[in-house]
C-alpha cells in the first residue's frame, strides 16, 4: 500500500511521504466531527418532523454511502500540504516577509495559523503574483468561513461564472479577467441560508 500511496501523492504533486500523509490524515480525522453522526440528533423532534415532511432523510450513513469525512479529510490534507509559508509567499511575490504578514493582517491575503505559523492557500497565487481581484473577494467573504470552504468555493466550477460554453471556478473567472465584484457577491452569501 505504501508504494501505491506514494505514487498517488507524487502524481498529485504533494510534497509528503506516505508516512507523513498518513499522520496528517490521522490528525485531521481526530479534529473532524463525530465519526458517525446521526443527523436527527441535531434537531428537536418538531424540527425532525418538519424536515422529514419535506423529504429530507435524517437517517445515518448507509453501508453503500461514500464516507463524507474521507472527502473532507482528503481536501483538508491537500489544502494544508499545498499551502505556502510566509517565506514561500514572500518569494512568490518578491516582497519581504513582513509585507506578507501585513497583508494577512489587513485581510488582503487569505491564510490561517497552523501550529503557530501562517499558512497561505496556493489557489490565491498565480505565476505572476496574486490572483486578480483577490482583495475584493476576501473583503466580501464572511469571517466565519473556514479556509477549506473558501478554497472549495474558489476552485469549484459554478454556473455563476461561465467561461465559454462551460462553468468556471471563481479562480478561473478572475484569471480570465472576470469582474471580481461578481465573485464577491456570491462569496458574501457563503454560510447563509438559501
Amino acid at each position: 500500500m505504501t508504494m501505491a500511496l506514494e505514487t498517488v501523492l507524487a502524481k498529485a504533486g504533494l510534497r509528503v511521504t506516505a508516512d507523513e500523509f498518513l499522520s496528517l490524515v490521522e490528525d485531521v480525522a481526530r479534529r473532524l466531527a463525530p465519526p458517525h453522526p446521526e443527523p436527527a440528533t441535531y434537531f428537536t423532534p418538531e424540527q425532525q418532523v418538519a424536515l422529514t415532511d419535506v423529504g429530507l432523510d435524517l437517517g445515518g450513513l448507509r453501508e453503500d454511502d461514500f464516507e463524507p469525512r474521507a472527502r473532507a479529510l482528503a481536501a483538508q490534507t491537500v489544502l494544508l500540504d499545498s499551502a505556502l509559508t510566509v517565506t514561500d509567499a514572500a518569494r512568490v511575490l518578491d516582497v519581504d516577509t513582513s509585507r506578507i504578514r501585513h497583508r494577512l493582517a489587513a485581510g488582503r491575503l487569505a491564510g490561517w495559523k497552523d501550529r503557530g505559523s501562517w499558512r497561505l492557500p496556493a489557489w490565491q497565487f498565480t505565476d505572476s503574483g496574486v490572483l486578480p481581484g483577490l482583495e475584493v473577494v476576501l473583503a466580501a467573504m464572511p469571517d466565519d468561513q473556514p479556509p477549506l470552504v473558501l478554497a472549495g468555493f474558489m476552485t469549484t466550477a459554478q454556473p455563476d461564472f461561465p467561461l465559454g460554453d462551460s462553468a468556471g471556478s471563481p479562480r478561473e473567472w478572475l484569471l480570465a479577467g472576470g469582474d471580481p465584484r461578481r465573485v464577491a457577491a456570491v462569496a458574501a452569501m457563503l454560510g447563509t441560508p438559501a
